[in-house]
């Protein structure tokens, strides 16, 4: 891979972008961790000057094939992770902006499409106000593909204590998982974009802004756990919401 976006370079405090050399210039990684970076200085007021600059951070992802759509798949700590959105078109899912199921925004693609709980869990829609217990398994696959699923409370839990563990930051979380795109960092390769929400009134809001993803573990009979992520926050939300929003799914592997 080339470096970039080149990482901003500093001389006697002056910003250089041109006439730099990056050691390795293109590098392909055959498997997941950090590569040690180097710069130096063919020209300009800062010629000559080498510097070594740590090192980035390269992942190895997989892929998953789903009702004709190709998704990456990241392992992160022990638990492997869809690094997309889901984007089936499951029965009463709305791509952002558009209540006919159509994707009239050209939301879907970047974003997913979204689910109110029951969808998300495949379930009768009565269980968006109702106990169904008995019907919602451990794992819960739920509208994910075979051997994958709808990650519970605990899972989401799993993944956050990973990352702040990982890192050092127990406030970071949100921040190391969201895409680049999303004001994050991408540390780990999840990718989080903030999808918005739909209302079950029909409105939509907050995409480009929060995103919103689903367990499949109630709190009670019409609410359910969520996690969020803010543009401008650097740690993962986490709150019981109405079963009948609209929020992204992300599956994990069994």
């Amino acid at each position: 891979m080339a470096i970039a976006p080149a990482p901003a370079v500093y001389c006697n405090g002056n910003t250089v972008t041109t006439g730099l050399a990056w050691t390795p210039a293109n590098f392909t990684p055959t498997a997941a961790g950090s590569v040690s970076v180097s710069v130096n200085a063919g020209s300009g007021i800062c010629s000559g000057i080498a510097a070594q600059c740590g090192s980035v951070t390269v992942f190895t992802y997989g892929s998953l094939s789903y009702e004709g759509q190709s998704y990456k798949t990241i392992k992160i700590g022990t638990q492997t992770w869809m690094a997309e959105n889901l984007n089936y078109n499951a029965s009463g899912s709305r791509c952002y902006g558009d209540n006919t199921g159509g994707d009239s925004q050209n939301r879907c693609g970047t974003y997913g499409r979204l689910y109110n709980w029951a969808t998300a869990m495949d379930l009768p829609e009565s269980c968006n106000s109702g106990s169904c217990s008995s019907q919602i398994k451990n794992p819960h696959q739920g509208i994910c593909p075979a051997d994958w699923h709808l990650p519970s409370d605990a899972e989401w839990d799993v993944l956050s204590s990973y990352v702040q563990s990982n890192s050092g930051c127990r406030s970071c979380d949100a921040r190391l998982l969201k895409a680049k795109s999303g004001n994050g960092t991408d540390d780990y390769g999840f990718s989080a974009l903030p999808g918005g929400y739909g209302g079950s009134s029909g409105g939509f809001d907050f995409v480009g802004n929060f995103g919103f993803w689903w367990s499949a573990t109630k709190y009670d009979a019409s609410l359910a756990y969520e996690r969020d992520m803010g543009l401008s926050n650097s740690k993962v939300g986490r709150d019981y919401m109405n079963m009948s929003f609209l929020f992204s799914v992300r599956c994990v592997q069994d």
